[in-house]
């Protein structure tokens, strides 16, 4: 169970706001803080600890916000000095680049993916909220626009069912149970959902 949220929680969420403020979900209208809410609570739902239910608010703050803050040392250590260094740690843990331009994205997946197998259990929950997110909002998006989803993302079709899956199994192997699980089911039916249709067979 997770312990009550305090004032802290209150002052993340807020710093999170002015961060993403302006920013939307790739290819929607929708504001970007819907996302930080939604890894927030699924991180919650699965036991989260303050600090790592902050850190599930700011978790794309480096990798995303650095420039717009006046660069990644800065926005470090504003984290570091308002949230903690534990909170300081997850963030870093989850962030996959924090230089612009970022390195080719194969490159970057490749290196993160990696990095799962020996990430601290914090990292790992806080991961496995935002792929878990990431991964229902997909399906969702296939439902609804069929194969198209697939040109918003820098991977592609093929790149991008690649890495969830990859994560997807280091999560089940290095943190298992529930929000690992659910992560597996729902990489497997985006997958089944962009495998293409089967051809009716002539009579």
């Amino acid at each position: 169970m997770s312990p009550p949220l305090s004032a802290r929680f209150d002052a993340a969420l807020a710093f999170a706001a002015e961060l993403h403020r302006g920013q939307t979900r790739k290819g929607t209208a929708i504001p970007y803080l819907s996302h930080l809410l939604a890894v927030a609570a699924i991180a919650i739902e699965h036991g989260a600890s303050e600090d790592e239910a902050i850190a599930a608010l700011l978790h794309d703050s480096i990798e995303d916000r650095s420039e717009a803050f006046g660069g990644a040392a800065k926005l470090r250590e504003t984290i570091r000095a308002r949230f903690g260094a534990e909170v300081l740690e997850i963030v870093e843990g989850c962030t996959d680049a924090d230089t612009i331009p970022k390195p080719p994205w194969k490159v970057r997946k490749e290196k993160f993916v990696k990095h799962l197998e020996t990430a601290p259990p914090s990292v790992l929950l806080v991961v496995g909220a935002d792929k878990l997110h990431n991964a229902r909002s997909i399906v969702s998006d296939l439902f609804a626009a069929g194969e198209d989803v697939w040109k918003k993302f820098n991977g592609g079709k093929d790149g991008t069912l690649g890495y969830y899956r990859a994560v997807a199994e280091a999560l089940l192997r290095r943190r298992p149970g529930r929000l690992s699980e659910e992560l597996v089911r729902a990489v497997l039916e985006m997958s089944a959902l962009a495998q293409p249709p089967k051809r009716k067979e002539s009579p």
